[in-house]
């Protein structure tokens, strides 16, 4: 078993080790480019959206440039930085500088045994001079130098040491001295083994426009330089939208004409960037490898999942599909991953549009809800809780729909009849004989006669959801959305009564006197004796807590009798509790009618016996 598995089950933003996105593609076509020696120097784009998986191409840029190094003869110098983590005190030209320096420095001290290399490193010491570093003279302190030189003091010992050659501390030097100097050193005798420095840019497109600008131009001083290579990942629309607030005055590109001239933004990128690798969206074949993969990958080591991305990778040149995954590594069973993936490959890959960050994110927010939800006593099968995530998080408006069922009480009716009209069988079973009109008497509204494609098709998703008490997990749902949840209709002067009436703290419910349920009219007593009765439908979790409440009004206003009978016969008899049947040990003359229908389709051995404690109850 690995050792890095996830106690949390949320999955990491860093890129995996193991090329789940078959990227190794786009990563060959621009290892391929880099090492090309006629295409000496060159500065090539990765480019793609947020979330698109730049960074997991980088890493495995980086993984093949490393494979490739063939020796003393033939090494390629890498030099990984991040913009976006600059130090904001010092300028991005200088940090990029410093750190390409630093990466030659540190191979020179590996070679300093050498003749050649000893002189190499005295140019060396002479282009740390070139530099202004009056705005980067903390680097010596930072992670990103750090980590690039095997010793940082060297660096900032050679920034402040006195000039050997003449020069006073501080002498400006142009760029075109430094770039002929670097190429001087670059083409030295002691770096003769370096067949490339790579440089691999990430994260540019996350800049502010100076970082943006002041990283290019440091580039641009380095690609008249031979040997040298950038590889730049970035969304390059978003580069561009950056360099344009250098050109505020110049016209944009029409995105309507194909081979327009180009703006002086896409100009000046496309004068360094000679060209671009884009990184495609996911396939419906790619997100539902990469569901299914993500979960492997939580509890695999590495050489099993290696089997499993291996597998999809043959699949997918010969456009295959996932069906004999499982069958890659014997004896483990992937039934579970592969139907999760399954069910939700097809919405995923359509609202998501193939993003890897978001898929990913939207399986953490899950783990997260499922967590929440578990540590609140809320018992779904993990599938219902997926499903309820797509409509909350992918089909907004539907959600929003659902919580207005909920309010009103309808939820459960609404749910059967979206669930019948989108084709799946209905797995509660009808209301007893005489039950019908009563059900239509209770609800706040009869189920919608036509319902929108996109709940339709969420409906279909599996499993059903008719028969599970979702409204526990919905309020909690709704917490987090910060909606407020009330009956609109129900008036707004019963609002508070009624949700005192429901509430599972005590406190609020002795808030309730009788003296406020005698001040109610009959009108409105009814009213609120059907929508408790809806709430006790719809939320089996809170099914004694109001029946205890119609009990009371009942006792208080016995003409509220038949109603009440009528409203209690729509709560489905399978959800019945032992409590709650209970509960009508001193009103069992009342709601003969309700308890009599309840105890002759009863089929849950405890309902069955609780009815037998009730005094009374004629056969």
């Amino acid at each position: 078993m690995p050792t890095d598995v996830y106690r949390s089950g949320l999955w990491s933003d860093e890129p995996h080790n193991v090329d789940l996105l078959a990227f190794s593609a786009v990563a060959t076509t621009v290892i391929d480019a880099v090492l090309d020696e006629t295409l000496d120097p060159l500065a090539i784009g990765v480019s793609g959206s947020w979330g698109s998986g730049k960074t997991t191409v980088l890493k495995l840029i980086e993984s093949g440039l490393r494979e490739r190094n063939l020796g003393p003869e033939k090494q390629i110098l890498i030099v990984s930085t991040d913009p976006w983590r600059y130090d904001p005190a010092a300028g991005a030209k200088e940090t990029l500088i410093a750190e390409i320096l630093a990466a030659v420095i540190g191979k020179l001290h590996e070679l300093r045994t050498e003749t050649s290399a000893g002189v190499a490193l005295e140019q060396a010491k002479k282009l740390v001079k070139r530099v202004n570093w009056a705005k980067a003279l903390r680097l010596g302190a930072t992670t990103s130098i750090g980590l690039q030189v095997p010793n940082p003091a060297d660096l900032v010992n050679l920034v402040a040491e006195p000039p050997s050659d003449g020069d006073e501390p501080g002498t400006p030097r142009g760029l075109d001295q430094f770039r002929t100097e670097f190429g001087t050193l670059m083409a030295s005798d002691a770096l003769s083994g370096v067949e490339r420095v790579v440089v691999l840019v990430d994260d540019l497109d996350r800049c502010l426009q100076e970082t943006v600008i002041e990283t290019l131009e440091a580039i641009r001083l380095f690609l008249a330089v031979p040997k040298m290579a950038f590889v730049i990942a970035a969304d390059e629309d978003r580069v561009a939208d950056a360099i344009r607030g250098r050109f505020p005055d110049s016209p944009s590109r029409d995105p309507a004409v194909e081979f327009g001239p180009e703006e002086p933004a896409s100009l000046y990128l496309h004068k360094i960037v000679q060209t671009t690798v884009p990184i495609p969206a996911l396939s419906r074949f790619d997100t539902e490898a990469y569901l299914v993969l993500l979960q492997l990958s939580h509890y695999l080591d590495r050489q099993d999942l290696d089997c499993y991305t291996r597998h999809c990778d043959e699949q997918r040149r010969v456009g295959g599909n996932l069906d004999d995954l499982g069958a890659a590594v014997r004896d483990r069973d992937i039934t579970k991953e592969m139907a999760f993936a399954s069910r939700l490959t097809p919405i995923l890959y359509e609202k998501l549009r193939g993003n890897p960050r978001r898929i990913k994110r939207f399986l953490n927010d899950l783990r997260v809800r499922q967590s929440v939800a578990r540590h609140r006593g809320i018992t779904l099968d993990e599938d219902v809780v997926a499903k309820l995530m797509v409509l909350e998080k992918l089909i907004k408006d539907g959600f929003t729909k659902v919580l207005d069922w909920l309010a009103k009480g309808d939820l459960r009716d609404q749910i059967r009849a979206l669930e019948k009209a989108a084709g799946r069988p209905i797995s509660d079973p009808p209301p007893p004989s005489g039950q019908e009109g009563a059900t239509a008497t209770a609800s706040a509204g009869a189920p919608e006669a036509e319902f929108d494609d996109d709940l339709l098709r969420w409906a279909k998703l599996p499993p059903a959801l008719a028969g599970d008490d979702l409204a526990p997990y919905l309020y909690l749902a709704a917490s987090f959305t910060g909606k407020p949840l009330f009956d609109t209709g129900l008036p707004s002067r019963l609002r508070d009564l009624a949700a005192n009436l429901v509430s599972r703290s005590r406190t609020e419910q002795k808030s309730v006197t009788d003296e406020d349920l005698d001040a109610l009219g009959v009108a409105d007593a009814t009213l609120l004796v059907k929508y408790l009765a809806r709430v006790g439908r719809d939320q089996p979790s809170n099914q004694l807590t109001v029946v205890t409440a119609i009990l009371r009004l009942v006792g208080r206003r016995p003409q509220l009798a038949g109603p009440a009978n009528d409203a209690l016969k729509t709560v489905p008899v399978g959800d019945l509790k032992p409590a709650t049947v209970v509960a009508f040990q001193r009103d069992v003359e009342v709601f003969t009618p309700v308890l009599r229908q309840w105890r002759g389709t009863a089929t849950d051995t405890r309902v069955k016996a609780a009815f037998t404690l009730l005094p009374g109850l004629a056969a």
